[in-house]
Formats: C-alpha cells, sequence, structure tokens
C-alpha cells in the first residue's frame, strides 16, 4: 500500500513575501524559478523564505487562490483624508494568445483596481478589484469598510463619478467631509439626509463661488496625489500574470503591499531640534 504524504502547512506570509520577486521581476512564476529557490537561487531563497523550503511552483500558485494578505499601513491620529479612484489592469488570457499568434480581433479585458489612498503619507489603505463594467461609486462603500472602526475619516475625495445618494450617504454615516465635485447638470436633492443636505452644500458653493474656486477653496487638488500613486502602482507591472480571479486579487493585493513598505521605507523621520 502506498505511503500517504503529509500536507504540509505552508504560513501564509511565506507564500505572500514569496510573490515579491514575481511582481519586481513582471514575470510569472515560472520565469521566477531562480529566485523562487531553483538552481543558482536556492541558497538565497533559502534565507529568505525558510518556511517555503521545499515549495513547489504549483504549491505557491495554490496557495495564492486563498491566501488572505496582509497590508502594512500606519493609521492616522490627526484625521485621515482619504483619495479614491480606480485604475484599470490588463488581464492576459486567451484572447491576446490568439491576437498575437493569429491576429484575431477582441476586445480587450481588464480588471479594475478601487484604491483608497491616505493623503498624508500616500499609503494605500483599502483596495477592491472588480471587473471592467463595474463602476466606481458602488465600490466606495467597500472601500470604507476597510478603514478601521476606531480610526477618524477627516474627509473622502473623489471625482465626479462619486456624485451620487449612496457615495454621499456612506461618507455621512462616517461623520466625514465629502469633497467630490457635482456634475455640471446637477440639481439640487429634495432627499432630506445628511448626505443629500451635503450634496446640496457642495452645489450651493459650487454655483455661488464657481467651479474653479471651490476645487480651490475646498482642497480638492490634493486628489492629484492618487494619481501619482496609481503611477507607481502600474511600474510594478501593467498586467497581471495569473488568469484565475482569485489569484489576481491576490497578486494586486501583494502588489499593494510592496508599495506601502516601499514608500514607509523612503519617507524621512522628521525630527524637531532645538537651538542651545
Amino acid at each position: 500500500m502506498a505511503r500517504q504524504c503529509k500536507r504540509q502547512a505552508w504560513p501564509p506570509s511565506e507564500v505572500q513575501r514569496c510573490g515579491d520577486p514575481v511582481l519586481l521581476d513582471d514575470q510569472g512564476l515560472v520565469q521566477s524559478r531562480p529566485a523562487l529557490g531553483n538552481g543558482y537561487g536556492a541558497k538565497h531563497a533559502q534565507t529568505c523564505w525558510p518556511g517555503l523550503a521545499g515549495a513547489r511552483l504549483q504549491t505557491v500558485s495554490r496557495r495564492q487562490k486563498h491566501l488572505s494578505v496582509t497590508i502594512g499601513t500606519q493609521p492616522t491620529t490627526k484625521g485621515l483624508h482619504l483619495l479614491v479612484d480606480s485604475i484599470g489592469i490588463k488581464m492576459l488570457g486567451e484572447g491576446e494568445w490568439q491576437t498575437k499568434k493569429h491576429g484575431a480581433d477582441y476586445r480587450r479585458q481588464w480588471r479594475k483596481v478601487h484604491l483608497g489612498i491616505d493623503a498624508a503619507t500616500l499609503e494605500i489603505r483599502a483596495i477592491e478589484v472588480t471587473d471592467n463594467v463595474t463602476g466606481d461609486a458602488p465600490m466606495l462603500s467597500c472601500l470604507l469598510d476597510q478603514i478601521p472602526a476606531d480610526e477618524i475619516v477627516a474627509s473622502v475625495s473623489g471625482d465626479g463619478a462619486y456624485d451620487t445618494k449612496g457615495c454621499h450617504e456612506a461618507i455621512a454615516q462616517l461623520v466625514a467631509q465629502a469633497i467630490n465635485p457635482t456634475r455640471n447638470n446637477a440639481k439640487p436633492w429634495k432627499v432630506q439626509r445628511p448626505g443629500a443636505q451635503a450634496r446640496n452644500a457642495i452645489l450651493a458653493a459650487t454655483r455661488r463661488l464657481g467651479r474653479k474656486i471651490w476645487k480651490k477653496w475646498s482642497g480638492f487638488h490634493r486628489r492629484s496625489l492618487v494619481e501619482t500613486r496609481m503611477r507607481c502602482f502600474k511600474l510594478l507591472g501593467e498586467r497581471v500574470m495569473a488568469r484565475d480571479f482569485y489569484r489576481q486579487v491576490a497578486q494586486l493585493q501583494v502588489r499593494v503591499a510592496i508599495l506601502n513598505r516601499f514608500t514607509r521605507l523612503g519617507t524621512p523621520t522628521t525630527v524637531v531640534v532645538t537651538m542651545p
């Protein structure tokens, strides 16, 4: 009778760290084989990932599907100014292979990544991954749910896509300031709710001051920081290598964890020195 092998328990943190060389090199698991511990990089892998000694590429790929990625963040004490926006990430699949091989026409497929960024530290505090047909407004409540309940949210800034009743109500429940410009043909809402009242106040101020002055007065231009962070997000790769949706989500979350780690390492620590 064949002996049954014992199922090894790979630590989730080690599986998450195993995706670092894959993302930094913008390659798949097979192309990153030397960095994962086969051949020349075996000693380096045993030093960096001691918990994954002897792990195969198939094992790492399977565990990524159900991986709970830990994203390190630094909570704020003076109030979180959250900047929200979305970005498209290209997805590889059968359609792209057909185009390269046979020149067939196909519609590009994307994964939409919704991000919430801290304006003070530029760390990504919330992430959601959807298909390319999901709008930005329905995902705002999911991004806000990822913020710890004991952390104060001072403001939430977004573009005109977040000018909906659901978005304003979600922001009002956090007792935060909504900095979302109204649309060009916007009309006052008749619903007497906190979110609707805050949105009507934005509309009244925009009509009185003008859109350009309102953006400068409300601090809306601070939202340009999210564009800078999205550029850094795409520098780690403009596409995802995995084909399964849950593995794609894990790879994108690992990318966020890497960016936050780089942000903390590159942020200087300023100390006030008093002269004698």
